[in-house]
């Protein structure tokens, strides 16, 4: 029987972290989140075509819900602000690719620390991420979300406005500011994240490696 949590029903999902990618039915495809700054450094990297290695990154939340999304077998996408629009245009294009209704889950990676043990912190800046990656879907007709989805991708309309001043502001960013010696270019990362559609670079996961998807030849294997 189906898990009352699992948003099966839905096309398009949304949870936080690890727990919530194992939460959500098995979907087609996965879109991890991770503004700041995994994901966002992902694309950065991919726009210059550098590939990212999961085990070679920085601990991150991003780095290990992509871990878990990659032995699911589903495409394995990275999401931000950068290229939310870049992210919803590859998964129209892989829904007519595979011609059928294509389910997809978007993962807000939050944060994890010591002091939190295995609890995700509510990030702002992957709210409205997710919630950036899930209006590009509804923009291109995978417009059936789920209520969660849908809470997301509305926050992010609803405060597209003051977008910048929220990230900037958020305890993320202050975490990053308050660690010079081990983010010493935090103010360039932020902007560099807060940037919304700024990027039509897309990082696909592949054996342990974010690389840039139009560089990945088709029909190699996912």
């Amino acid at each position: 029987m189906p898990s009352p949590l699992d948003q099966s029903s839905y096309q398009v999902r949304f949870d936080w972290g690890r727990a919530g990618l194992a939460r959500l039915a098995p979907s087609d495809v996965v879109v991890i989140v991770d503004v700041l700054r995994f994901t966002t450094s992902v694309t950065v990297a991919a726009e210059s075509g550098a590939a990212t290695s999961l085990t070679e990154a920085p601990s991150s939340d991003g780095a290990s819900v992509s871990s878990d999304a990659g032995r699911s077998g589903a495409l394995v996408l990275a999401g931000c602000l950068r290229n939310a629009g870049a992210v919803g245009e590859r998964i129209r294009h892989e829904q007519v690719m595979r011609d059928r209704r294509t389910s997809v889950a978007v993962i807000a990676a939050g944060n994890t620390t010591a002091r939190d043990g295995d609890e995700v912190r509510f990030a702002v800046e992957d709210l409205l991420g997710a919630g950036a990656v899930i209006d590009a879907l509804i923009d291109r007709g995978l417009d059936h979300t789920s209520p969660e989805a849908a809470a997301s991708a509305e926050s992010f309309r609803g405060l597209r406005a003051a977008l910048h001043h929220l990230v900037s502001a958020s305890g993320s960013a202050r975490e990053l500011r308050a660690h010079p010696e081990r983010f010493p270019d935090a103010e360039s990362d932020i902007g560099l994240a807060s940037a919304v559609d700024s990027s039509a670079v897309v990082a696909e996961l592949r054996d342990g490696h974010y690389l840039r998807s139009d560089l990945i030849p088709s029909g190699s294997q996912k």
